[in-house]
């Protein structure tokens, strides 16, 4: 009984700095949302502003300027994810595929290759695809030199296909990192069940179809249902570094707009409003995603 009850602390010790910076980072920074309640002046204590209650939020939707901007800003980030749901089996299927692959070498460098991109900075991926995309680029000039076209494509400064453009980066930096635990998924699939259907003369699609995936199934649901709560945080840096006067109307998100009212405009306490009615929401659509989940599936996150 002493034994166990060492490991347990001995493990719980493990997990404790982790513990400590969730709640730094996400449970001690709900304070802020003080802010939202006071009319806050930059270089002044909080508690030495005006407090004004629910204003910001009355502001937030009985204001028609504001409240049309954040219809803009909803439309772009529902239209931005909604696009992106669309690509949600891609890390799956990628993950099935490249497992099926003989060559652990060849395996081992293509799953190398594209987890990479997960750590490059969104700053460094503008670079590369202003590069190969501006006007200027490596392919416009292909284009132009094979006669394909006789004038250049501004890819990234147009207020044309910006959400598909944006889903399409996001999808060549993350399925890779996306992947890895399918991966994982597969590895600790019983490799009997594909020795078993083997013998019954089961060809590797059938094997892929009738094992891997129904395996892979519940680890799906359990991500989508994860990224249904994360709905609204699209994050800024991504739509702040391909962000332009061209198709400013179009990229801006939810984030973004706070990021542009918190620092752009020095609106600190309507942007902290906005941030907490964004956290509402996700929290809504998680709890529907999981209950949802629930009654169909009979299985959900908790």
């Amino acid at each position: 009984m002493k034994r166990k009850k060492k490991i347990s602390i001995k493990l719980f010790l493990y997990v404790l700095p982790g513990l400590i910076l969730v709640f730094i980072f996400n449970y001690f920074s709900i304070w802020g949302w003080l802010y939202a309640f006071f009319q806050y002046k930059p270089g002044r204590s909080l508690f030495d502003c005006e407090f004004v209650g629910w204003d910001n939020f009355t502001t937030l939707f009985g204001n028609r300027i504001m409240r049309n901007n954040l219809i803009r800003v909803l439309k772009n980030t529902f239209g931005i994810h909604l696009l992106g749901y669309l690509f949600t089996p891609l890390p799956m299927i990628f993950a099935i595929f490249l497992s099926e692959l003989g060559s652990v070498k060849f395996k081992k460098a293509v799953q190398t290759i594209t987890t990479l991109p997960h750590f490059i900075s969104w700053v460094i991926v503008f670079s590369l695809a202003t590069s190969l995309f501006s006007t200027n680029g490596l392919v416009n000039n292909l284009l132009i030199e094979w006669g394909i076209r006789d004038t250049a494509i501004n890819f990234l400064a147009t207020d044309k296909h910006v959400w598909l453009t944006q889903v399409l980066l996001q999808q060549w930096k993350g399925i890779g990192w996306s992947a890895i635990i399918y991966f994982a998924a597969i590895a600790g699939i019983d490799q009997e069940l594909y020795e078993a259907a083997m013998v019954d003369g089961a060809g590797k699609l059938k094997r892929i179809w009738y094992i891997t995936v129904p395996h892979l199934i519940p680890t799906f649901f359990v991500l989508l249902i994860m990224g249904i709560g994360n709905f609204l945080n699209t994050g800024y840096d991504q739509y702040l570094t391909f962000g332009n006067a061209l198709n400013k109307e179009y990229i801006e998100v939810l984030d973004l707009y706070v990021y542009n009212l918190g620092l752009g405009s020095g609106q600190i306490s309507y942007s902290v409003a906005v941030g907490i009615m964004k956290s509402g929401v996700a929290f809504t659509l998680f709890g529907f995603a999981n209950f949802l989940s629930k009654r169909i599936r009979g299985e959900s996150v908790f």
